[in-house]
Order: structure tokens, then sequence, then C-alpha cells
């Protein structure tokens, strides 16, 4: 009978007795796992609203570029702040969607290795590259920028040509909440990866 299946009213009332006794360190258990399990969803439900609302760049993105187009061709008017808005709205939705693939399993691996193993070895590949790999690097990330994006907002960092956007460093925020995202959501396969290995989940992707 493993933690997350046990089921005994009698032992949670009452006196408490030696057998009582003897089944509290698996109740207990049964509800760290529980909470790490809640995490996990909160954690994936997170990147999955963001992942979304990443998604509806695109039809702006698709718009701006067909009025910025239009107008240098057919009006011969270019706008600076057109085009840096393209990038602005590119950059926002390849960093805040990345979390979102990482849930979805859509990033690049290689497949001619990873898709032939069984589910226990696909979970243990993943808890490694989540824990060696990942994790570190987004932590490397998020330490290293903070400087970068601490001095863009005491200066109010703009655009530097004239007719471009104010506000750039509203667009380098998007850095450590882009790796903030994904530092969560490879925290998450790690552990959907763990309880794979300890036998206690079955893998869903």
């Amino acid at each position: 009978m493993t933690p997350s299946r046990i089921s005994r009213p009698d032992l949670l009332s009452g006196p408490i007795s030696p057998r009582k006794l003897s089944w509290m360190p698996a109740i207990n258990r049964a509800g760290r796992w529980c909470m790490v399990r809640t995490l996990t969803r909160f954690i994936d439900g997170v990147n999955q609203v963001t992942g979304f609302a990443s998604a509806l760049f695109i039809p702006a993105l698709v718009l701006i570029t067909i009025i910025d187009v239009a107008l240098r061709y057919l009006f011969h008017a270019g706008s600076v702040a057109f085009q840096e808005l393209e990038w602005h709205l590119y950059a926002a939705n390849f960093v805040m969607a990345a979390g979102w693939t990482m849930l979805k399993d859509g990033h690049v691996r290689v497949d001619i290795l990873y898709s032939v193993v069984s589910p226990r070895k696909k979970a243990a590949i993943d808890f490694f590259g989540a824990l060696v790999f990942c994790i570190p690097f987004c932590l490397m990330v998020l330490w290293s920028s903070w400087p970068f994006l601490s001095n863009a907002w005491i200066i109010r960092e703009g655009s530097p040509d004239p007719g471009g956007l104010p506000a750039r460093y509203i667009l380098k925020a998007m850095i450590p909440v882009g790796f903030g995202l994904i530092l969560m959501q490879s925290i998450s396969q790690a552990v959907k990866s763990f309880l794979v290995l300890r036998g206690g989940e079955e893998r869903t992707r």
C-alpha cells in the first residue's frame, strides 16, 4: 500500500495508541507528497496561463508588421516605433512561452535516443537534465541579468533612436520573468520525473 492511498479514518480519531503511531510516518509522507503534487500543478497552471497570454502577442505582431510594411512600401513612411514594437513583441512572446513549451515537451531533443528508451529512463534523463543543466543555467541567468536590469530601471532606459519606443526597461524585465518561468517549470518537471522514478506516478507525456 502506497502512502498516497492510505485512507484509515479510525487511525485519525480516538486516543493515540502504538498501532496508530506506527501509521503516522506514512500519513505524514502522504501529506508531503500531496503538497509537492499541488506545487507542480500550480507551476504547470502558471505556465499554461502565460503560454496562452504570450500567444496573444502573435496576432498583434502580424498586424503591426503588415502596417509597417504598408507604410514603408506604399506610403514611403517608415516608423521606428513600429519596427521596435515588432521585435519587442517577438522577444516577449519568446521568453514568456519558453516555460509553456517545456511543459508541453516542445523543446528540441535528441529524439533518436530519447524516443526509444523506457518511461523510467526518460524520467531519469529529464530529472538529470533539470537538476544538472536547466536549473543551474536559469539561476545563473537570473543572477547575471540583475545588474543589467536594475540599471535599466534606475535610468528608465528608452530607445536610443529618434522616434523609438520609451520604457525599454520593461522589455528587459522579460529576461528574469521568462527564465523564472523556465526555472519553475524545470522544478516541476524534475519533481514529476522523480515521482516516476520512485514508482508512484506514470509519465503523462
